[in-house]
C-alpha cells in the first residue's frame, strides 16, 4: 500500500475490491434510474410485476441492487418501461 495521497482507485485495486465496487455502483445506478421511471409513469410494484408477467418478489429482487439480476432481466424491466439498458465499454 503506497499510504497517504494513494488514488483511491489504485487502493480498490491493490485490494481486489475495484471490479466488484464497479459492478456493484453501476448496478445500483440503473436500479434508480428503473425506480425513477416507475415514479415518473406512476407505476407501482404490483403493476410492474403484472406487466412483466411475475411476482412482486420477482420485482423486488431486480431493484434489490445487492440481488444477483442478470443484464437480460435488467433489459426486460427496462423495456416494459419503454426503455432501454445501455452498457458501454470505455
Amino acid at each position: 500500500m503506497k499510504g497517504i495521497g494513494q488514488n483511491f482507485d489504485d487502493f480498490m485495486i491493490e485490494q481486489g475490491l475495484y471490479e466488484e465496487a464497479q459492478e456493484i455502483a453501476t448496478k445500483r445506478l440503473i436500479v434508480l434510474q428503473l425506480e425513477e421511471e416507475m415514479k415518473k409513469q406512476n407505476i407501482s410494484k404490483s403493476a410492474m410485476a403484472k406487466k412483466m408477467h411475475t411476482s412482486r418478489s420477482a420485482v423486488d429482487n431486480v431493484l434489490n441492487f445487492a440481488h444477483n439480476t442478470s443484464i437480460g432481466i435488467l433489459e426486460r424491466f427496462a423495456a416494459v418501461l419503454g426503455k432501454k439498458v445501455q452498457i458501454a465499454l470505455v
